[in-house]
Parts: structure tokens; sequence; C-alpha cells
């Protein structure tokens, strides 16, 4: 497995982050294991301690937990606390700047609201 890595970000922050993409699209449900440190260091050609940084951010933010002799594990509550953080994070530091971009562009919610119909029954 290849993948490839931003370098404006430390790539614990990356794999800590497609690990919580993963629990926010479901890829990854409450009680799952996460796969081996050795795994993931192996498929992604990278240093176990990266691995296991990126894992510790995820127990430090009770997303995940350590069992002792099995893994970690996504913790009961990891979607929703983490769907709670994100909009509250996206309203905090994305919204007002794609806000002010429609707001130039003259779009309000109508037009954005037939635009997203349009795509709902295009597909992806």
């Amino acid at each position: 497995m290849t993948t490839t890595w931003s370098d404006n970000v430390p790539i614990y922050r990356q794999l800590r982050d497609r690990v919580v993409a993963m629990i926010l699209d479901g890829a990854l449900n409450e009680g799952d294991a996460l796969p081996s440190v050795r795994q993931v260091a192996a498929d992604f050609q990278i240093n176990p301690l990266t691995v296991s940084k990126a894992y510790q951010e995820l127990v430090d933010e009770r997303l995940v937990e350590k069992r002792r002799g099995l893994g970690m594990y996504v913790m009961e509550g990891a979607r929703e606390a983490l769907l709670k953080s994100e909009r509250e994070r996206f309203l905090r530091e994305e919204w007002p700047a794609i806000y002010a971009r429609l707001k130039r562009m003259g779009l309000d919610i109508e037009a954005l609201l037939d635009a997203a119909r349009k795509h709902e029954r295009s597909g992806p």
C-alpha cells in the first residue's frame, strides 16, 4: 500500500487525521480494532514510532483506547464527539471564509440548495 504524504504537515498528524476520517465515514465503528502499529508502519512504509505517536494522540483525545495485550479500539461515543468538534471547528475556522466568498459572488441559500439538489440527482 502506498500513499503520498504532504510535506506541510507531520506524517503522524496526517495519519491521525486519516483515522479520524475513517471514524467519521463509518469505516471504523465504535468497538472496532485499529490496525496494529506494525501493520500500519509496514503498509505505509513509515516508522512504527510515527504510527505510535498518531495513535497516542487519538488516545489523548479519548477517541481510541488501549487494551493491554489486545491493541487499540475505537471508544464508545467517539464518532459523536468527533462530529461535534468537527462541526464547531468548521463553523469557527472554515465557514467565515466560505461565507465571505459566497457573499462576494452574490450566492444565496436558494442557489446553494438548488445546486446541492442537482448534484444529488446527478450523483457524485
